[in-house]
């Protein structure tokens, strides 16, 4: 930290306090070179996380529209609004762990339909038709044959 006095870079901290608002930490440091005393904040350098669409444009990760897609598509099921908020943390973190400041709105789009899958086959095909914008009822209904399938193989294999 460069002194705002003398320009020399060597100081020492004598106190820290966390700020008012807990966001940061406020530092009392003194030059070693003049001795001068001044204040410096600190903060978590947060990194904002850029949806890239499908059309290329860009927007902000936006966890309330995640949450909001699919309340609607959980609506009238068994999948409680914790449940829901839980998953949007742990894909928000998952996100975020990554280090990449874009993502492509895809890659989010295929995570919460793979969670609602889990979740409730009802749930993905609302969410489904509306991602995947069917064009006709063939390729809903190959979506549908696909999930009865996987029923199928699952109770192949648990009987």
């Amino acid at each position: 930290m460069k002194c705002p006095y003398c320009g020399k870079t060597k100081n020492k901290v004598v106190d820290s306090r966390l700020s008012k608002d807990k966001a940061s930490i406020r530092r009392r440091r003194e030059c070693e070179a003049c001795k001068h005393r001044f204040t410096t904040f600190e903060k978590v350098e947060e990194m904002e996380l850029m949806v890239v669409k499908k059309d290329g444009r860009r927007e902000l990760f936006n966890r309330g529209k995640i949450i909001e897609g699919i309340k609607k598509a959980c609506q009238k099921r068994p999948i409680g609004i914790e449940q829901i908020e839980e998953f949007v943390d742990k894909l928000e973190a998952s996100l975020e762990d990554r280090g990449k400041k874009e993502v492509p709105s895809r890659e989010i789009g295929e995570m919460v339909m793979a969670k609602l899958r889990e979740w409730d086959e009802v749930a993905y095909v609302r969410f489904a038709s509306v991602y995947k914008q069917f064009k006709d009822i063939q390729e809903f209904l190959a979506e549908l044959e696909g999930i009865l399938k996987e029923r199928v193989l699952r109770g192949e294999r648990e009987g």
